[in-house]
């Protein structure tokens, strides 16, 4: 419950404040006659869908498992994620021509531009970067890969406004060429983020490994935990933002059956409460050959 009550309240924040924020910026750039402002609102506009993508996006991702689907929904998320990359890859395209169109195309239309968009872009800066900390908090929190994309949208954004301001203010005194030349900086910006994004939301999609740094230090606890002599296999797989586990474990081989599956409940439970993100673990249980010396694989 306390979940969902954060889900909604993020969305309601990142929905009302790119929808004020990038009307403001839109009457900015057209009265102010900025082409890197005008490029500025539309990138605040695709994060109000990018927000609305993220709320169903998390909400869907933390359904209980289900007969359908008996391993949860969390790549739902990674779903979202992907979507939201895609779009603030598009976002970025779009400026990008339209920066190209006014600086190769268009030069005679080029104007200088009043002060109306630099206090709309010291106010998207402001706004956005807050707006960035508020949501990346609660998305650590949650441990939301679509919300920590949409933080990603605001920071972006402000990143874009940084880069409209310079180009603004360098237009304003006199070079009208810079305005155009800041929205294709933007473009650049927005399309290394959109990467980024995607490419984490794939490699979360694709059962991609958790790393050998992370399956080191796992593969040292478990070997800390009582009678687990060797560890004879240990791959990991990330199911959205949750791990699941395939673990061999090697165990004295005279010891009960029963004494067996005491030792591989406790490594399963002590994996999983220090470990959070680790949705489930599957240990098959070995004997330990005779003669064999205890050891970790790598």
């Amino acid at each position: 419950m306390e979940e969902r009550r954060i889900i909604r309240k993020l969305s309601r924040v990142g929905i009302l404040g790119n929808i004020l924020l990038a009307s403001f910026k839109l009457f900015a750039g057209i009265i102010g006659k900025s082409g890197a402002m005008v490029s500025d609102a539309v990138h605040s506009l695709s994060d109000v869908f990018a927000t609305v993508v993220a709320y169903f996006g998390v909400l869907l991702s933390r359904q209980e498992e289900d007969a359908r689907h008996p391993y949860g929904h969390e790549r739902l998320e990674c779903v979202a994620s992907l979507v939201l990359g895609l779009i603030l890859a598009g976002t970025g395209i779009g400026i990008g021509y339209t920066g190209i169109r006014n600086l190769f195309f268009e030069k005679e239309a080029l104007e200088i531009p009043t002060v109306l968009p630099l206090i709309a872009a010291v106010v998207s800066i402001v706004v956005k970067e807050s707006m960035f900390w508020y949501t990346m908090y609660y998305a650590k929190k949650m441990d939301s890969s679509a919300f920590k994309a949409d933080a990603w949208h605001h920071r972006s954004d402000a990143i874009s406004s940084v880069g409209s301001f310079v180009g603004i203010g360098l237009a304003k005194l006199g070079f009208p060429f810079m305005d155009p030349v800041a929205s294709l900086i933007i473009c650049i910006l927005i399309l290394k983020v959109a990467y980024d994004i995607i490419k984490d939301a794939i490699a979360k999609m694709l059962d991609t490994s958790c790393g050998e740094d992370f399956e080191q230090k796992l593969s040292s606890f478990i070997l800390e935990q009582p009678g687990v002599e060797q560890i004879d296999l240990l791959h990991t797989r990330q199911f959205g933002n949750k791990i699941y586990m395939d673990l061999e474990i090697a165990v004295n081989r005279d010891i009960s059956l029963v004494d067996a599956h005491a030792i591989a409940e406790r490594v399963h439970q002590n994996i999983e409460t220090n470990y959070p993100n680790v949705k489930h673990v599957m240990i098959h249980v070995n004997p330990l050959e005779e003669g064999a010396a205890a050891r970790s694989i790598g």
